[in-house]
């Protein structure tokens, strides 16, 4: 096991090593000497919130993020009040695994509709009524913007500075922004928006920009140095906005999946320190 102190702000995002469940997962950052952990729901779920939050703090890890809630753009009455259901289990979650940051994917356009504004508001309306229910159990919801390529199916926020519009209408405490590096870093405005962030940024997230995308573009994500990104500005701007959380490495990827989950952390752990600690 190494113990270099770099990595003790470097958390793996579950979804990196997704066939590893929470107790594999929470093993293997140990193993790589990794201090944090960003949880998926699904997996958590398995074993039970308590047991999964025990896991982690015995382990000596932090839980940096809880993926995900959102999808918040239903006109249905009831397929509105069934999200934002599960949005506050999703808050309830986050509250037993002591994180703060539970990452909002706000959802797409629902089927058959071409009415952006409509979702856009839906998804200020959604959160209207959680945040007050998140702050007050010490949990701040996280809008992630993502690449304008997913915003037909999942996500009506495509910018930094979209998602600050709608999180600036709450307290900070309540309501805050993702910085994805595979989500923000094609936007020439991304810099003013992070500097706008301030306190509001609850997570950082890196991973690269792979081109070609794979036919199922969610897929399209890569280990840092695989693509296109240029780390260092983006890691200095977070800091240089106050941000002192961890560096979380989210990764949808084929063929990392298909590698040995133990390569893809020691992979990891390099590339974090070569490529996103360099100046």
């Amino acid at each position: 096991m190494t113990t270099d102190p770099r990595l003790a702000k470097l958390s793996l995002n579950q979804r990196t090593t997704q066939r590893w469940s929470v107790r594999e997962a929470v093993d293997g950052c140990v193993r790589a000497g990794i201090g944090a952990i960003g949880l998926w729901r699904e997996p958590v779920a398995e074993i039970g919130v308590p047991a999964a939050a025990k896991l982690v703090a015995d382990a000596g890890l932090r839980v940096s993020s809880l993926c995900r809630g959102g999808f918040l753009t239903a006109a249905d009455e009831r397929a509105r009040a069934e999200a934002l259901a599960d949005n506050r289990r999703a808050i309830d979650e986050a509250a037993g695994l002591g994180t703060e940051c539970l990452v909002l994917v706000v959802g797409g356009l629902p089927p058959g509709s071409r009415d952006l504004a409509g979702a856009r508001q839906r998804v200020a309306d959604a959160l209207a009524e959680l945040a007050p229910y998140a702050g007050e159990r010490g949990v701040r919801l996280a809008l992630e913007p993502l690449h304008p390529m997913y915003c037909a199916d999942r996500a009506v926020l495509s910018t930094l500075g979209q998602a600050l519009d709608l999180a600036e209408a709450f307290p900070v405490q309540q309501v805050g922004v993702v910085v994805d590096t595979f989500h923000v870093w094609w936007d020439p405005d991304v810099w003013r928006q992070i500097a706008r962030a301030g306190a509001r940024i609850a997570s950082f997230q890196v991973c690269d920009f792979l081109t070609p995308l794979p036919a199922d573009v969610l897929l399209g994500r890569g280990m840092m140095g695989d693509g296109h990104i240029d780390f260092p500005p983006l890691r200095r701007a977070v800091q240089a906005a106050g941000y002192t959380g961890d560096t979380e490495v989210e990764i949808f990827n084929a063929e990392v999946w298909a590698t040995d989950p133990d390569r893809v952390l020691a992979t990891m752990a390099e590339r974090y320190v070569e490529l996103v600690l360099a100046d």
